[in-house]
């Protein structure tokens, strides 16, 4: 089955200030039936959870009624999206990161590092080459308008350029 199966009884829940913890989510669903778990996953830099959490109930039914009843609902002072929660998608297969070495990462983290260097410096070429050109059509534009005043002034000095002007003018 390409499609990951919905989880019926896992909840989703984003939008959450800052100071709701695992026990304030567990208190705000509880009125709509028996929680099995409440997770609320942090940020490894600031330890602070990341404005969401999962409220996994016993039963389905009581996970359909609080999303009905809390998406779009304020806790405080903020609008929660209440949705089925996606199973997790873990990086290190079925055993999950334990079963991963630290730096199995470390390779795509480094092809990820030396895309991103590649693509700056593509993108600094093409803003220089651009530049360059721009540059180069200044110049043209500059002689161009500098031969026309020559053009002019050749004329003033010479009679018969004049004259010969003149006489292309009219035929």
């Amino acid at each position: 089955m390409a499609q990951q199966a919905v989880q019926k009884n896992t909840l989703y829940v984003g939008g959450l200030a800052e100071e709701v913890n695992e026990a304030i989510l567990h208190a705000a669903f509880i009125p709509f039936g028996d929680i099995k778990d409440v997770k609320t996953p942090l940020d490894q830099a600031t330890q602070k959870h990341r404005s969401f959490g999962f409220v996994t109930f016993l039963e389905k039914e009581d996970a359909a009624a609080a999303m009905d009843n809390m998406d779009g609902a304020e806790l405080y002072g903020r609008v929660l999206t209440v949705n089925y929660a996606l199973p997790e998608r873990i990086k290190g297969g079925e055993q999950g990161w334990a079963a991963q070495p630290i730096w199995a990462d470390a390779d795509t983290w480094f092809e990820r590092q030396q895309q991103e260097e590649e693509m700056q410096r593509i993108q600094a070429e093409n803003q220089a080459a651009m530049r360059a050109a721009e540059e180069l059509h200044r110049k043209k534009l500059a002689e161009e308008r500098q031969g026309e005043k020559e053009d002019d002034t050749e004329m003033k000095d010479d009679p018969m350029a004049r004259a010969e002007a003149e006489v292309s003018n009219q035929g």
